[in-house]
């Protein structure tokens, strides 16, 4: 095994997350935090000129979409391996995640040490994820997952749900057009989609459907 530190990779919009993290993993001696940044396009370009052992990726970034980012690193940085680090809980998430390319799922609602635990865990070749999670994985990828009317937004593209979180958050077309780098006609192509798939008739009532989604989905 090599004496060499695990290099590890921040990214999230959140300062104070990316502190606190820093301020863990800098507790562990075989640890090095080598980096940070809080958009996905920054941190491409980062870890693309010096690639990390882990990356630590959040969803939820302000500018830019983390499985995007996870589906970039994993076509061009295939050996830098990634956690994903979310406010997320749900398996509906974190089945996208590992699809995409993560090799670990922690939620910032988890205990502290669960995230030096995965970091562990991926760094020798595993999976990671809570129990619980796992379980529920596991069941879905054996097609045994019950059905419940909240699994509407399953048929959606990782980009379409990435629109149709951010109107859940208040975002208009246009700020998500200018935050995701692409034009307005897109997005609102986007919607069309969406609203096809959800069957939703107008666009106020995808806005309305997408807010009480994001409610929904808020940590209690």
């Amino acid at each position: 095994m090599s004496s060499e530190p695990t290099s590890i990779f921040l990214v999230d919009d959140h300062p104070l997350v990316r502190e606190w993290l820093i301020t863990l993993l800098r507790q562990e001696p075989d640890f090095e935090v080598g980096g940070f940044a809080g958009d996905a396009a920054s941190a491409l370009a980062a870890m693309t000129a010096k690639p990390p052992d882990v990356a630590i990726v959040d969803l939820s970034l302000k500018a830019s979409s983390g499985l995007d980012l996870i589906k970039d690193l994993a076509e061009q940085l295939p050996e830098t391996q990634v956690i994903v680090f979310s406010m997320h809980g749900e398996v509906f998430y974190a089945e996208r995640a590992l699809r995409a390319g993560a090799r670990g799922y922690v939620t910032k609602s988890d205990p502290t040490d669960r995230i030096v635990e995965a970091i562990r865990t991926v760094r020798k070749g595993d999976i990671y994820a809570s129990a619980p999670l796992l379980a529920q994985l596991t069941e879905r990828f054996m097609g045994r997952a019950p059905s419940s009317p909240e699994d509407t937004t399953e048929s959606l593209s990782d980009r379409e749900l990435e629109v149709f979180r951010r109107l859940g958050d208040g975002e208009t077309t246009r700020q998500i057009a200018s935050e995701l780098h692409v034009s307005i006609k897109t997005i609102q192509a986007y919607c069309t989609r969406i609203k096809g798939k959800l069957r939703i008739a107008s666009g106020a009532e995808l806005v309305h459907d997408a807010v009480r989604w994001a409610e929904h989905r808020k940590p209690r």
